[in-house]
C-alpha cells in the first residue's frame, strides 16, 4: 500500500506529509521547495525573516515583509510540483502583516499556531476585496486539543461563515515551544496519539453537517514511515514532521546546526523555560547551561518580534539566540529540536528522506 494524498480543498498533495515551519530561518525556500517538489507540502517559517536585512533594526515590519516575500518567490521558482505553505506564529507582533503577505503572494496554505487564529478568515475577506479576485489560500491552524480546534470551528462558523481547512495536532514530543504544561510534557492524557483521536472527534460533527473535509494531520514526534501509518490508522489524514527535515542538504540553516543533530544524544534533548512563558524541547549546549547557571543576562531587545516575550525579565534575547543558531553560531544560541532528534545520523537529501518514508510505510503496511 502506498501513501496516498493529501487534500486542503480543491488542492492536492501527493503526499500526506507536511515539513514543519521552523523558525528562525531554518525552513525557507531552500527547504520548501524540495520537499514541495517531492510531492509533500513544503513551509516557509516567517519569524524573524527579514533577519539578514541591513534595515531591519529600523524597519523590522518592512525587512519581515521583504523577506517573506522574496523566500516565497524563491521557493515558487524552484518548484515543479507540490504546495507552499507559510508558518505564521499568532505571537508575532507583525502577524496580520504576514497574513496579507502570505495571501498576496498567493501561497497554498497558512499554518498559523502558538495561540488560536480566532480572526485568521477575515484576512482571506479582506484580501479579496483588495485584490478582487477569490483567494484560494488554504487556513490550517495548529491545535493541542479537541477542545482548541471546537472553538476555532465555532468561532469561524459564527463570524466568518467559514470552517477550517484543515487542523495540525501538534502533540508534547516536538521541537521548539511547546503549547503544553511541563507536568503534562509525560502525561498519557496528553501524547499525540490521544489528541488526534480528540480532535478528530471534535470536527467530526462540522464535516458531516456543512459538508467539508477537515483533514486531521498529526504532528510532534513522527519519525519514520511506521509512524505515519500508525496515524493514518488513527485517522488522520497526515502528518508534520521537523526534525527529519533539519539534516538534510537542503534545510536552509548552516551546517553547524545540522550536525547538533547528528551530534546529539538522548540525553541532550531537554526541557527549556523560553522567555515567552512556555516550556521548550531543544538541545543541550553550552549556551543553555550558562542560562540556567544564571550567567546570562538580561539584554536591551531590538527585535519586539514576540507580544508574550518578557523581555525585561529574560536573561536572553530569544530571538538573536536563535539567529545566532541558524548561523551556526552555538556558543551564542541554541537548537530547537523535537524528542526523537538523537536518533539522526547523517545529513541526506530530501528526497532521499522522502523515498525513505515511503518505503519504510509500505514495508510496514504490505
Amino acid at each position: 500500500m502506498k501513501l496516498p494524498n493529501l487534500k486542503f480543498g480543491e488542492l492536492t498533495a501527493k503526499l500526506p506529509i507536511i515539513q514543519g515551519g521552523m523558525g528562525v530561518g531554518i525552513s525557507l525556500s531552500g527547504l520548501a521547495s524540495a520537499v514541495a517538489n517531492e510531492g509533500g507540502v513544503g513551509v516557509i517559517a516567517s519569524s524573524m525573516i527579514g533577519m539578514r536585512d541591513p534595515h531591519r533594526a529600523k524597519d523590522p515590519e518592512g525587512a519581515d515583509r521583504r523577506g517573506l516575500i522574496e523566500e516565497i518567490r524563491k521557493a515558487r521558482a524552484m518548484m515543479t510540483d507540490g504546495l507552499l505553505g507559510v508558518n505564521i506564529m499568532c505571537a508575532l507582533t507583525n502577524y496580520g502583516d504576514m497574513v496579507r503577505t502570505s495571501i498576496r503572494e498567493h501561497v497554498d496554505v497558512i499554518i498559523s499556531g502558538a495561540g488560536l487564529p480566532l480572526d485568521l478568515p477575515g484576512y482571506l475577506r479582506e484580501m479579496s476585496l483588495e485584490l478582487k479576485e477569490d483567494v484560494r489560500t488554504k487556513l490550517v491552524p495548529i491545535v493541542s486539543s479537541g477542545r482548541a480546534a471546537g472553538i476555532l470551528c465555532r468561532k469561524w462558523l459564527n463570524k466568518f461563515d467559514y470552517l477550517p481547512d484543515g487542523f495540525v495536532v501538534e502533540g508534547p514530543r516536538a521541537g521548539g515551544h511547546l503549547g503544553f504544561k511541563a507536568e503534562q510534557l509525560e502525561d498519557p492524557d496528553y501524547q499525540l496519539e490521544k489528541l488526534v483521536s480528540e480532535v478528530i472527534e471534535a470536527v467530526t460533527p462540522y464535516r458531516e453537517q456543512h459538508h467539508k473535509d477537515i483533514p486531521v494531520i498529526a504532528a510532534g514526534g513522527v519519525y519514520t514511515g511506521e509512524d505515519i501509518a500508525k496515524f493514518l490508522e488513527l485517522g488522520a489524514a497526515g502528518v508534520q514532521m521537523g526534525t527529519r527535515f533539519v539534516a538534510t542538504h537542503e534545510c536552509d540553516a548552516d551546517e553547524r546546526f545540522k550536525l547538533a543533530y547528528i551530534e546529539a544524544r538522548q540525553e541532550d534533548v531537554t526541557i527549556i523555560k523560553s522567555p515567552v512563558g512556555m516550556p521548550g524541547r531543544a538541545l543541550r549546549n553550552s549556551f543553555l547551561d550558562a542560562v540556567s547557571t544564571g550567567l546570562k543576562h538580561p539584554k536591551k531587545c531590538v527585535h519586539k518580534c514576540l507580544h508574550s516575550c518578557a523581555e525585561d525579565k529574560s536573561p536572553y534575547c530569544i530571538a538573536q539566540a536563535l539567529v545566532n543558531a541558524y548561523k551556526g553560531r552555538l556558543k551564542n544560541g541554541f537548537v530547537f529540536a523535537g524528542a526523537n532528534a538523537y536518533l539522526v545520523d547523517k545529513i541526506v537529501s530530501v528526497k532521499e528522506l522522502m523515498n525513505s518514508l515511503k518505503d519504510e510505510f509500505e514495508r510496514f503496511r504490505k
